[in-house]
């Protein structure tokens, strides 16, 4: 099966700031990042015709429009939490191909730590009952112990141990230690003893919601960035090669009392996403898996088909997710949520260090990195939450 060519990724930005200070909006991040992947790209605002926009800052589609100085063709603002950016990319390379876009814009920017919001230790929602949540509120359930009791039943389930769940935890903290964005941002948010981590650490940092240590939760950051999507005309006369987006698949998942919580909705949306890009889980050279906890990053990898479900915990020992592992694929060569960044969306992240993999920029580079997957997961596993899957091509 030929692998498509319609649509790719031509521009980049990361912002590098994770705490920002007084002062910067989420909207000034967002304008930043825009303009530097459009410099990554070759390209200038007036090329843009697509916005794809999760409306932090306020004005949704509208406003990030008008805040830019740009007038659209084409508007997309899907919003599904951490999965947002995947759903967008996937939906830009649809419009594109259908013509209905050249150069699509997504951007991102929060203030979550200067905001100090409270990301998954919040109490159950205020306000009037809310048919969604009835299940959740009354009995106080966080958005993290909902986490804690997928681990819990991964554990009891499968066997699966504290252990093996660490191993998620030293592979991407390994990869943070050789990004120097990384390292500042444990600095800047006061990490303890910054360096790399062992099992036994893991394990000794204090439980967070059990069976959840301190080390298999993700920090909370500012931050943001951009991407830039083009046609593949537009693309070919890109500043720097262009990173091809071969195949897409989406999908929501909800409490459902007959479910096993265990199972995200990438059982779905995975074999959607690698059917329509002709390849296999086992080609897959860089995963960059959404890691709010080990358990997320630990469930979409069986879910995704990179092993049969209930033998994540021996997949992912022995050093396997590392840069340079003779076995695919590694995972998140940024340092991920848990060690590099995570201002409460993350999803644009997994986009940015796939195309660098790529590209050949990173800094853990997998040689001869050819393939690529971003799957990010949205809203709270266990629960309703949505993953979509973006498997990514080198030129």
């Amino acid at each position: 099966m030929a692998q498509k060519r319609e649509a790719a990724i031509v521009g980049i930005y990361e912002y590098p700031l994770r705490v920002v200070g007084p002062g910067v909006s989420s909207l000034q991040i967002k304008a930043e990042s825009a303009a530097k992947a459009l410099e990554d790209a070759g390209l200038d605002w007036k090329d843009v015709d697509g916005i794809f926009d999760t409306a932090e800052g306020g004005g949704g589609g509208l406003g990030i429009a008008e805040y830019l100085g740009l007038n659209p063709t084409y508007i997309d603002t899907t919003a599904l939490g951490g999965s947002s950016f995947e759903f967008q990319a996937n939906h830009a390379a649809q419009a594109i191909a259908a013509g209905k876009c050249n150069v699509a814009l997504l951007s991102y920017g929060s203030t979550s730590h200067s905001d100090m919001n409270a990301i998954g230790t919040a109490g159950p929602g205020a306000g009037r009952p809310n048919i969604f949540t009835n299940m959740e509120n009354p009995w106080g359930l966080t958005l993290i112990s909902g986490y804690a009791m997928v681990k819990e039943r991964h554990k009891f389930q499968y066997g699966t141990t504290d252990e093996q769940f660490a191993a998620i935890s030293i592979a991407t903290r390994r990869h943070a230690m050789r990004n120097p964005e990384a390292v500042q941002a444990m600095h800047d948010l006061e990490f303890v003893d910054i360096r790399e981590i062992t099992t036994e650490d893991v394990l000794d940092s204090r439980v967070i919601a059990y069976p959840l240590h301190l080390l298999e939760c993700c920090m909370i950051s500012d931050g943001g960035g951009a991407v830039v999507i083009a046609s593949a005309d537009v693309a070919r006369n890109a500043k720097k090669k262009p990173v091809w987006i071969i195949g897409t698949g989406e999908a929501t998942k909800y409490r459902d009392n007959t479910a096993d919580i265990t199972v995200s909705a990438g059982a779905q949306s995975g074999p959607i996403a690698f059917g329509d890009a002709g390849v296999t889980p086992s080609e897959i050279d860089v995963l960059m898996a959404y890691d709010s906890f080990s358990i997320t990053v630990m469930t979409l990898i069986e879910d995704l088909g990179f092993c049969a479900k209930g033998e994540g915990g021996a997949f992912v020992e022995d050093g396997r997710l590392n840069f340079d592992s003779l076995l695919k694929p590694t995972l998140n060569t940024d340092g991920g949520g848990l060690s590099s960044n995570h201002p409460g969306m993350r999803g644009i992240f997994l986009l940015l260090e796939a195309t660098r993999q790529l590209r050949g920029e990173s800094t853990s580079q997998v040689v001869d990195a050819q393939l690529a997957c971003a799957v990010g997961n949205g809203g709270q596993l266990g629960a309703r939450h949505s993953t979509a899957v973006t498997v990514l091509a080198a030129d």
